[in-house]
């Protein structure tokens, strides 16, 4: 039902983009109002509009890649093509019910239709660019939390969080070279990966054992750690996005495997004590798609049953949900990725009220809900309005 919903939506807006644009090279130029012209126009443009779709239909494979790579590209700019054709559209009616005229004289005419179809497309190609490119700028954030709670010998922990990692059709061997090397800067005592560090299909890893020895440089004192997200599955992907029902989707046997030749410890609904035994750490699984065609994990009270809550409690959870249960039964510290922080705009003025805390620290009672805005993208592979970021917390125990 989804998949059928998001397509009937992907097409409403093709049409109405694609009447826009007809419309107005109608008014710029006489020979858009051929029919032959108009119809090599949809053309291009359905084909353009098809490459989302493509990969779902190709076999695994540098083609298969290729193709979902450009239907990614493509939304993004469809995305900003559909923002500033809707606003330009808005702009119109308002201008005309502020004249009370039916019509504006300017914008019949071939110079208005120009700076009009002139200030969308700079518009939609300058932010496409531009967020295509900023998305490989990776930055370090920091933070400091106190917790408390005393621990004999340890004063403070210094976490590495990273998330989102997105490993395949847009994130490879490079990003991870700069994420490691920034990583190792930070001389961490611990390295957290909150879950999606695959998009999905295994098969897309540009080159599976290059990536595993070079995330296998990460140093950190006592370890580094993991849990999966909502990507982490097999699933087929319609421009970045999962059309699949939960209930079929599974974890490529390969992705755990992957990570501990990573040097990666990965947990499933698992705690373990760090730091010489004196800190608690809590690794979930996805609650919406933990990996086994199931909606199962286990509760957190069960799993703080394993905790000596006289300890620092430090929970990784991808999605940053339930945060006042988490600080209710106890947690100190709650990671989370998942949010992207929006990613790019429009999305980045969407996602505050669609999360407790959507990005950054937020405390709730003695809990810290930290949330990082990852390393890689989803679907439109642009950034503009966040970071692609590495994050340092300084946890403090009094």
């Amino acid at each position: 039902m989804l998949k059928w919903l998001m397509l009937f939506v992907y097409f409403i807006v093709g049409v109405y983009v694609l009447h826009r644009i007809i419309y107005w090279f109608k008014i710029v130029t006489p020979l858009f109002k051929h029919r032959g012209v108009q119809g090599i126009c949809v053309a291009l443009y359905c084909i353009a509009a098809s490459t989302i779709f493509f990969g779902a239909f190709l076999p695994s494979g540098r083609i298969q890649t290729s193709v979902h790579r450009a239907g990614n590209v493509w939304l993004g700019f469809l995305i900003y093509l559909l923002t500033y054709i809707a606003a330009s559209d808005i702009i119109v009616l308002i201008l005309k019910l502020i004249n009370k005229k039916k019509e504006i004289p300017i914008l019949k005419k071939r110079y208005g239709a120009l700076i009009i179809g002139a200030a969308v497309t700079v518009s939609s190609f300058g932010f496409t660019i531009y967020g295509t490119i900023h998305a490989r700028n990776m930055t370090t954030k920091e933070y400091d939390v106190s917790i408390e709670k005393h621990v004999d010998g340890l004063d403070g922990l210094n976490v590495v969080l990273v998330a989102d990692l997105h490993l395949g059709y847009s994130i490879g061997c490079k990003d991870m070279e700069k994420m490691v090397k920034r990583i190792n800067a930070l001389n961490p005592d611990v390295v957290i990966y909150a879950g999606d560090i695959f998009d999905n299909d295994y098969d897309a890893l540009d080159d599976p054992d290059r990536l595993s020895q070079i995330i296998s440089g990460v140093n950190a004192k006592y370890g580094s750690y993991a849990v999966f997200g909502n990507h982490d599955v097999t699933e087929t992907l319609v421009g970045g996005f999962s059309v699949s029902s939960a209930y079929r989707a599974f974890r490529d046997d390969r992705m755990k495997p992957f990570l501990e030749s990573a040097g990666i410890n990965v947990l499933l609904d698992d705690v373990i004590q760090i730091a010489d035994g004196k800190i608690n750490l809590v690794g979930r699984l996805d609650e919406e798609k933990p990996g086994d065609g199931t909606k199962n994990r286990k509760p957190l009270d069960e799993l703080l049953s394993e905790c000596d809550m006289n300890k620092p409690v430090i929970v990784i959870n991808h999605e940053p949900d339930k945060l006042r249960q988490n600080a209710q039964s106890g947690v100190d510290v709650l990671l989370s990725g998942h949010t992207h922080a929006g990613q790019f705009f429009p999305l980045t003025v969407v996602q505050p009220f669609a999360w407790e805390n959507y990005y950054g620290v937020k405390k709730i009672d003695n809990m810290y809900s930290v949330v990082t805005s990852g390393i890689g993208v989803y679907g439109p592979a642009i950034r503009v309005g966040t970071d692609s970021e590495v994050t340092k917390i300084n946890i403090y125990f009094k």
